[in-house]
């Protein structure tokens, strides 16, 4: 892969909608799946998750956030749909990004506020790791320019060998 682009600012960067196509690929059984559906990086409300979440909620008609919600976090929204194995079911998952000690960084959390890794793309590229029980997940994340980004998820551990490929592509 080429030359990265560097993000100074994280959660600017990340503010707004984007469109997410991931590929799922379990290296034992040789199985693969899809994801296909959109990621809003919207702002994250005081006191704690709205029911229902928020969904575009707080976007300006431009698609970003203003600089004082900015400040609080994001709140990461995935909808779509997965398919595994010929079955295509709903799927969605929530995380909250929210400012780290270092100027630009986030500190990624799962909904329910638990640490899950640190992400800094200042370099435009980063690695990050999340032990879970006897599993492993490792991150790759790249950014491709200012309107496309991808991870690489590797997860191993006693029961999984899946790798993940996330691209992400700005809306709007």
């Amino acid at each position: 892969m080429g030359e990265f682009w560097p993000v100074p600012d994280v959660l600017a960067h990340l503010a707004g909608r984007w469109r997410v196509e991931r590929s799922v690929r379990d290296l034992v059984s040789g199985d693969e799946g899809r994801f296909e559906g959109a990621t809003v990086f919207g702002p994250l409300p005081e006191g704690g998750l709205p029911e229902g979440g928020l969904l575009d909620g707080g976007l300006r008609d431009d698609g970003l956030l203003d600089r004082g919600l900015l400040d609080r976090g994001l709140l990461h929204e995935e909808s779509g749909t997965f398919t595994w194995q010929g079955v295509a079911r709903p799927a969605e998952r929530t995380l909250r990004f929210l400012p780290a000690t270092a100027p630009g960084t986030a500190d990624v959390r799962f909904a329910d506020g638990r640490p899950f890794h640190q992400l800094d793309l200042s370099s435009g590229r980063y690695i990050a790791d999340h032990p879970c029980a006897a599993d492993l997940y490792r991150g790759e994340f790249t950014v491709l320019d200012a309107d496309h980004w991808r991870t690489v998820w590797r997860v191993g551990g006693p029961a999984k060998d899946l790798v993940l490929i996330t691209d992400y592509a700005r809306e709007g």
